[in-house]
């Protein structure tokens, strides 16, 4: 509800990295997050199992409000603004689905929030902010450039910038993740490996803090587009890097690696693979035709990895979003015609 008051913290994020991403902290959160939002099914699908020749479960965020898991974040930035933050509004930046998230936590504390988004955001996702509250501003022609006016913007308004992977972001998706592997053991499943698509990181961090404590034998594998390699050149080099990001998935378009969630990856992640624009399309395909769910491209990269990187065992991988735009749904239903 629009204006409802959640709790507040008066304490700044901190600087370093990851001084703030601890198991305790995920915990935490989740006391927050579980306020406001269901737990997402965790689900096996037989006709899936059945196409990857071996069983899977997927977590399904796509069922969340904003069709994807980083509504998570969202709620749990609402209930930790500062003082200056409640009164001077928030600037952000994103392609889409944190755009919602920011959105969706600043209508739920009552304040202001301007989404500086890229023109090559999708017309849906620009609408479903505009829905949500937020003032959208278009500016450049991928997320760095938009981030940059972002950070701008805020300085010039006095309005505090929230980065995508603000703590208090990353310990928000963080909850899906503690959902999954309290859910797998709930069910007796001993998962072998868990696959997390990668933009900024931030989904597949949480899964390396959760992992760690809960399941420390299974293996977190990160996948993110090689049209959009930044995080995966980050994380083999050990540096921050910067790359151009073409690829189709929207979510997955970034085009620098971000040190808060490259300092939790290069330490716990253990695998990083690239898949191409086409495998992730395979991937959506499959998730329509044999489990029902209509996912975005960022929504079906950790499938595509499940299906690229062949492991023994039960794996689980995330439906992180449901919020294909029309280019993508076209090309679903082009493939599904073909099939």
């Amino acid at each position: 509800m629009p204006g409802r008051p959640l709790t507040a913290s008066s304490s700044d994020p901190s600087s370093d990295p990851a001084a703030e991403l601890t198991f305790e902290a995920v915990l935490a959160a989740a006391e927050i997050v579980r306020t406001e939002l269901a737990p997402s099914p965790l689900q096996a699908h037989p006709l899936l199992d059945r196409a990857l020749g071996r069983p899977v479960l997927v977590k399904h965020e796509n069922v969340l409000p904003t069709g994807a898991f980083k509504v998570r974040g969202g709620v749990h930035l609402a209930a930790r603004l500062t003082d200056a933050e409640r009164a001077h509004g928030l600037v952000t930046c994103s392609t889409g689905n944190h755009a919602q998230s920011v959105a969706y936590g600043a209508r739920l504390a009552g304040v202001r929030a301007t989404v500086v988004m890229p023109a090559s955001a999708p017309a849906a996702k620009r609408d479903a902010v505009r829905a949500l509250g937020a003032e959208v501003v278009l500016v450049g022609a991928s997320l760095g450039e938009a981030a940059e006016h972002a950070r701008a913007r805020a300085a010039q308004t006095g309005a505090s910038f929230v980065c995508p992977t603000d703590p208090r972001i990353v310990l928000g998706h963080a909850t899906a993740y503690l959902e999954l592997f309290g859910q797998a053991a709930d069910a007796g499943a001993e998962l072998s490996a868990l696959f997390v698509p990668v933009g900024s990181g931030t989904g597949a961090a949480g899964a390396c803090l959760v992992r760690d404590v809960l399941a420390p034998d299974c293996r977190v594998v990160g996948v993110q587009s090689a049209a959009a390699p930044a995080g995966w050149r980050s994380w083999r080099s050990g540096a921050i890097e910067t790359a151009p990001a073409t690829t189709r998935a929207a979510g997955l378009a970034t085009t620098t690696g971000y040190p808060r969630t490259q300092a939790v990856l290069r330490e716990r992640l253990d695998e990083f693979v690239l898949v191409d624009d086409d495998a992730i399309d395979d991937a959506a395909r499959l998730l329509a035709t044999c489990a029902h769910t209509l996912a975005e491209g960022a929504g079906a990269a950790s499938l595509a990895g499940a299906l690229a990187r062949r492991m023994d065992g039960l794996v689980a991988v995330v439906c992180t979003g449901a919020n294909a735009s029309a280019d993508e749904i076209a090309r679903l239903a082009g493939s599904v015609a073909a099939a």
